[in-house]
């Protein structure tokens, strides 16, 4: 035992919960850095159904404009199609992880500069250190993801 606090979610909770809360107007949308959000999208590439629509109903309430992706290689291609301000993105995908797929958009000239948050269930330290050395911008672990860290993450960011 580490004595660390771990929040044991059921997903289907969560998504229940979180479509709940995307019907109600929340303060955060009432705010006016709201309306200046709605301008701002965001693309965030998750191959578990669960945690995507649970990500989209988070931004989406909080004013992005929101695309998904279910993994890394239909990220990219949606990147090319959108015009996105920032990605956020699971590490463990099929056909391409988070990894490869933030080292091939800070390779590319078009994309180098877009902000990438990577939220994953992978906590090692070497993950972490992986994350930041392909460009990650940000390395938000699920087990400790609190939806008020992962938006005050994007506001600095875009």
């Amino acid at each position: 035992s580490t004595g660390r606090v771990a929040a044991i979610l059921h997903p289907g909770d969560l998504v229940k919960s979180a479509v709940r809360d995307a019907a109600a107007p929340t303060a955060a949308a009432r705010q006016p850095e709201a309306a200046e959000a709605v301008r701002r999208s965001v693309l965030v590439a998750e191959d578990s159904i669960t945690s995507r629509t649970l990500l989209k109903n988070i931004l989406e309430t909080a004013g992005y404009r929101t695309t998904t992706a279910v993994d890394g290689i239909d990220a990219l291609t949606l990147l090319r199609t959108n015009d996105i301000d920032l990605l956020v993105s699971d590490v463990d995908m099929p056909r391409m992880n988070g990894f490869e797929l933030t080292s091939r958009i800070r390779a590319s000239r078009e994309f180098a500069d877009l902000p990438v948050v990577l939220v994953t269930s992978l906590d090692a330290r070497e993950d972490r250190e992986r994350g930041i050395d392909v460009g990650a911008n940000a390395y938000i672990v699920k087990s400790s993801f609190d939806q008020s860290n992962l938006l005050d993450v994007i506001k600095r960011l875009i």
